[in-house]
Parts: C-alpha cells; structure tokens; sequence
C-alpha cells in the first residue's frame, strides 16, 4: 500500500509540508502504507514548460506517476488570495482528470489567519469532487496560532483515521443484497394510508 503527501509548501523549512509530514505520520499508526512525498516547489518549472509543450519531464512524470499509482492521497497547499496556490492547482492541471476517480484524498491547508479556513470547503474539496476523488469528512487548516495549541492534534488525528478506513476498507461493511430491496408501488402505499386513516 502507497501514501503519497502533496505538498504545495514554497519555504524550507515549510509549516505545509510540516503538516502533510504530521497527517502522514498519524496515518502510518493506521496502515502500512509506504509514504512518498512530492514537493512542488522542485517541481515548478518543469510543470510550467508542461503547460508549453505539452510534455512533462523526467521528475514530473514520476511525480504523476507516483500520485496516480497511490491507495491514497494527503494534499497541503498553503493559502494565497483566499484559494489554494497557483502551483499546487497547476499540478492537478497537469494530471488527467480520470486518473483520481475514487481515489480517497485528505486535504489539508495552512496559512496566517483562522479566517482563511473555509478554502478548505469552498476551493479544495469542490476541486477533488470534481475529479471525481473520494475526499475524507475532516480537512484540517492549521493556522499560525494553531501549531502548538490544543485542538490541531485531534483533529490530525480524526482526518488520518478516515483516510485509513477509506484506504483499508471499513471493516463491517455489508453490501445492499438486492433480494432484501422490494419496491412497494405506489397504489400498494396508497391503499396502505386509507386503510390506517
């Protein structure tokens, strides 16, 4: 099983790969899953001259090839303008929009202010729903006064268990037996409320 961290970060040493480092690290407590981390800041021009010719180069492809190949996906992109960054929704850009279908995704930003937190509802989770992704309950935004305060850590930790569960299976999970559905129609339903009235 393979872990891949998306971190969109633009410093060393950069509080959004510290946070992709810190979910992966809660997510290993859950699986066995192998952890790859892609930094796009190395990537940047390489995925720059993919939007100009077309194709992408040797550390980019492996890129690609590493997210796509992944069981599951933690994505950290720091917060510009009130949206994920151009660098991190290029890289997504560059990747085939078939090739995350149902693919369970935990996302994740950072950023100066806690009033930045809801681009994790209005720019992040509609971009992996829209590639059809299978993103995790909890997002987890992690502000300047929240390294070190209480309330990160659980909420760390409550993201990474359902990436787990999305990647392991949930366990006791039945399916639908198609014997157990009958469709009532709509006269039966309808004789049914006379007779209680």
């Amino acid at each position: 099983m393979k872990l891949v961290v998306v971190s969109a970060g633009l410093s060393v040493p950069s509080s959004t790969r510290l946070l992709g480092d810190r979910l992966a690290k809660a997510n290993a407590g859950r699986t066995a899953a192998e952890v790859q981390v892609v930094e796009l800041r190395e990537l940047a021009v390489e995925i720059a001259h993919n939007f100009t010719n077309g194709f992408p180069g040797r550390n980019l492809s492996a890129a690609i090839d590493a997210v796509t190949a992944a069981d599951g996906l933690i994505v950290v992109t720091p917060v510009f303008s009130a949206s994920y960054s151009g660098l991190f929704k290029s890289f997504f850009d560059v990747i085939d929009p078939e090739a995350l279908v149902g693919k369970p995704v935990l996302i994740a930003a950072t950023g100066g202010s806690a009033r930045h937190s809801l681009v994790l509802e209005h720019a992040l989770r509609p971009l992996f729903s829209y590639l059809r992704a299978v993103v995790v309950p909890t997002a987890v935004y992690a502000a300047s006064e929240d390294w070190g305060a209480e309330g990160l850590d659980g909420r760390i930790d409550r993201a990474a268990g359902e990436l787990a569960g999305l990647m392991t299976g949930l366990p006791g999970a039945k399916p639908a037996v198609e014997e157990d559905l009958r469709v009532v129609p709509f006269e039966e339903q309808l004789a049914a409320l006379r007779s209680a009235g």
